[in-house]
């Protein structure tokens, strides 16, 4: 769903989903933290995590903060304790379309890949699998002679490998939100967590 320039400005903040198994939090969250933070940072936005999980989940929200999150929500329920794409992706669509993200990071986990494109679908926007590389820019990279004011700035790039990978390939979201990425575990620096926070 294309957004005019007015509907796009309801959206805020970077999301983080972050993918728990059996209450314990995956070493790609923090890396996605981490480099949400960044962004965050750069956009002058808020930093929020996203947790699901069963009862009790609230706990391991905790440890996100250190890493640099403003604010977890967290969705604990007994039918969000394993995932399944329809729960998930459920809860998810309706917290995305009821806060407006800017944007939505998942990591490209077993889950992350079948969450990402599911969500994506559903709320209607676009989804660049297997980023290795974000930051915030203007697109297009460089505007057309003539064509400044049609350059839309502080997007979202998303790089990621392309052609089996042999070329590597930049892809925004100018005209739709969330814009959403999954981002390939590993290739995130993981900060180390902030003490007192």
């Amino acid at each position: 769903m294309s957004y005019n320039s007015a509907e796009i400005n309801e959206f805020s903040d970077i999301w983080v989903f972050c993918e728990q198994r059996e209450g314990k939090l995956m070493n790609t969250d923090f890396e996605l933290i981490s480099e949400g933070r960044k962004l965050a940072d750069e956009r002058g936005s808020k930093l929020v995590g996203i947790l699901l999980g069963g009862e009790g989940i609230e706990n391991t929200a905790k440890e996100l903060g250190g890493y640099g999150a403003d604010k977890v929500i967290v969705c604990a329920d007994k039918n969000l304790a394993v995932y399944t794409t329809d729960a998930y992706s459920k809860v998810l669509c309706d917290v995305v379309m009821e806060k407006k993200p800017e944007v939505l990071l998942i990591g490209a986990s077993n889950i992350g890949r079948d969450l990402g494109p599911t969500v994506s679908a559903r709320v209607k926007t676009g989804l660049t699998a297997d980023c290795t590389s974000l930051e915030i820019g203007d697109f297009p990279l460089v505007a057309a002679p003539g064509k400044e004011s049609e350059q839309k700035h502080n997007q979202l790039l998303m790089t990621r490998p392309a052609f089996g990978g042999n070329t590597i390939a930049t892809i925004a979201c100018p005209d739709n939100r969330p814009q959403m990425a999954t981002v390939r575990p590993g290739v995130m620096q993981k900060i180390a967590p902030i003490s007192g926070a």
